[in-house]
């Protein structure tokens, strides 16, 4: 019994870890096009509001990440923007299809 709450203790700091990280990577993202994110960057979901700043989108744009398949193309269509937005080839989203390659995908728009 114990030790399966050292590994979910274990667990939940990997996920912790990841997500500030990730988080930190949208800021950067966020800065890198001149976007104040404010505290709202690191509140999840709604870490998606300053990104559709980035990307010149409206914020209630952002409901169609509800709407099965339509999510999969907005996904590639608000990403584009924001690697237009931050000075990089759009075609860099095709990286979100590879996986493991995925997971590169917001460290390299952040930290290049």
């Amino acid at each position: 019994m114990e030790a399966e709450g050292v590994i979910g203790i274990i667990g939940m700091l990997i996920a912790l870890g990841l997500f500030v990280f990730f988080s930190f990577c949208l800021k950067l993202i966020c800065e890198k096009a001149q976007v104040d994110p404010g505290v709202m960057i690191w509140i999840p979901f709604v870490q998606m509001i300053p990104m559709a700043t980035v990307a010149g989108l409206n914020p209630f744009l952002l409901l169609l990440y509800f709407v099965p398949l339509v999510n999969i193309v907005f996904m590639f269509y608000h990403w584009a923007k924001v690697c237009t937005a931050i000075g990089k080839s759009p075609w860099l989203v095709i990286m979100m299809i590879i996986p493991v390659v995925n997971i590169a995908f917001l460290p390299l728009l952040a930290f290049s």
